[in-house]
């Protein structure tokens, strides 16, 4: 079957309204390297990186996909592919290498030069102020279980949108807080790298204010953007019904969905958490929860998979993710598309708001073929079956606005290095040459007929 035939096939499940957001997103960390140029900064994962064993073979975003050289060279990729919209991160350290006070101009720069291209290509930018490359200066000083770091992102932010406020169309504050808070700081797999359950708690209420803080900013210095901010949401089932893994679900919903939700819609944090009710008046100050509830344009989704949970009879605050059949990607993450269907419609229920998907995507073991192609068969099947799912959510009422790929480029994957893929375009790490994947061939192609 060919490309064009894939996206033929199923036309009446794939049917996206008018003016429907098309785009692929990607991080600063992630693709840009350049880490030691032009008066950028140390941030936490530089040094969590540095750290030996905290990431695969002990790889770091040091280059990564040389983004900060070869951004001309992938805006052209994206007209290629025909993409109306491309997400990127700013990287606070290349802004403001203490985190505070001095501003570094050629950061700036860069960033300036990299949403003009994109505009001169027709190509809108969506911008992400924080994702996860917080300076290391600011986590010498307590990182984000410090209140001041909150103030510190604010004053960041102002920074950057009286540069680019003019131009980028969608701001969002933050990518998923949660992993910031709990993987950084509860499990230690992502950078800072602490294990302390009172630290995530604290950042959480941090990384929220902070939200809270910039919000007006974007109204008053980028009247003609969008505010928003991207929760990686999950979607939790019981091992058994009937059984406590009803228990541990509605345990896991509070803990990653409500803990952001509630505060962001409803002014309020969910009283289920007892580490919570014990740091509350130690953490919340009059005007925290207002600040929080500032008025959304839209809320970023981030979906990959489902977790299916069993109660931990060791633990009655922990669970057990077990794995059904099925197919997996080598995240390891299974794959369910009507996992974003259920997301999407309990959000629509309980958090009305309008809606888009700012990453979707699959890590799938890719290689060049012998003919110099690469066929990435899981992940457009990923990708088409999801879409699927986000067009029924639509077709039952869901204000779902737009969709970005998860991810633009193969990338370094955090703690697990290169050797996760999650691109649309394959990038050979050793020569920097890349290659549109099959993937990426049917999404353009989706793109084209549904303008």
């Amino acid at each position: 079957m060919t490309i064009l035939e894939r996206s033929e096939s199923g036309a009446g499940e794939l049917e996206f309204p008018p003016n429907f957001i098309w785009g692929a997103g990607t991080a600063a960390y992630q693709i840009e390297g350049g880490a030691y140029e032009d008066g950028r900064g140390e941030s936490i994962w530089d040094r969590f990186c540095a750290t030996p064993g905290k990431t695969l073979k002990g790889e770091n975003g040091a280059v990564a996909c040389d983004h900060y050289h070869r951004w001309r060279e992938d805006i052209g990729l994206m007209q290629q592919l025909g993409l109306p919209a491309y997400r990127f991160s700013i990287s606070w350290p290349r802004i403001v290498p203490a985190g505070w006070g001095q501003i570094n101009s050629k950061g700036l720069d860069f960033y300036d030069r990299l949403v003009d291209g994109l505009l001169e290509a027709g190509i809108t930018p969506y911008a992400t102020l924080y994702h996860w490359d917080l300076p290391q200066a600011l986590q010498d000083q307590g990182g984000w279980p410090n209140r001041q770091t909150a103030y510190a992102f604010a004053e960041y932010a102002q920074i950057v949108l009286k540069r680019l406020g003019d131009r980028v169309k969608g701001w969002f504050t933050h990518n998923e807080p949660w992993c910031v808070a709990f993987l950084g700081h509860q499990v230690g797999r992502h950078a800072p790298g602490l294990t302390e359950p009172k630290l995530a708690i604290a950042a959480t209420h941090h990384l929220l204010l902070s939200h809270g803080l910039v919000v007006p900013l974007i109204r008053q210095l980028a009247p003609h953007s969008q505010a928003s901010i991207s929760l990686n949401l999950g979607v939790f089932e019981p091992a058994r019904r009937g059984t406590l893994d009803e228990v541990a679900v509605e345990r896991a919903d509070c803990e990653q969905n409500r803990l952001f939700l509630d505060p962001l819609f409803k002014g309020r944090y969910p009283q289920e958490l007892p580490l919570l009710n014990e740091l509350y008046d130690q953490l919340v100050r009059p005007g925290d929860l207002e600040a929080m509830t500032a008025p959304l344009d839209f809320l970023g989704i981030n979906y990959y998979y489902r977790s299916v949970l069993e109660a931990n009879p060791a633990s009655p605050t922990q669970s057990i993710q077990v794995k059904p059949a099925g197919t997996y990607t080598t995240m390891g993450w299974e794959v369910y598309p009507p996992g974003l269907y259920r997301l999407l419609t309990r959000l629509n229920r309980d958090y009305p708001s309008r809606y888009i998907i700012t990453e979707n995507g699959a890590s799938t073991p890719d290689q060049i073929g012998v003919e110099g192609q690469v066929v990435d068969e899981l992940r457009l099947q990923y990708i088409q079956e999801h879409l699927k799912q986000a067009a029924r959510a639509i077709r039952e009422g869901v204000k779902l606005e737009g969709y970005f790929v998860w991810s633009l480029l193969d990338n370094f994957e955090w703690a697990f290095g290169y050797e996760r893929r999650f691109g649309i375009i394959y990038v050979d790490y050793a020569t920097q040459n890349r290659i549109v994947k099959e993937s990426g061939k049917w999404y353009s192609q989706l793109i084209r007929t549904h303008p």
